[in-house]
């Protein structure tokens, strides 16, 4: 369930790269490279206490999440003490 504070990264149509939070109309930041825009993202989220950040691949299907501390991770990989 994503919350207001998580955010997604997505290929806009005119070919930038969109850091937006999930609850927001409009774009926080727009980029050249994906990973521009991922590092935005994550940056704003660890200012804003954590969420989930969500990538988009140019197929605009998801390809990757990764949930910023000090979110909680519903799902903790099982390899690490906690």
């Amino acid at each position: 369930m994503s919350k207001g504070q998580d955010r997604i990264v997505y290929r806009h149509p005119k070919g930038t790269w969109v850091n937006k939070r999930i609850d927001s109309e409009k774009a926080s930041s727009l980029h050249n490279t994906q990973q521009d825009a991922i590092d935005a993202a994550r940056r704003m989220l660890i200012n804003s206490r954590g969420g989930e950040l969500i990538v988009k691949g140019l197929n605009g299907k998801i390809r990757s999440k990764d949930t910023i501390p000090p979110g909680n991770d519903p799902c903790p990989p099982k390899d690490k003490e906690h």
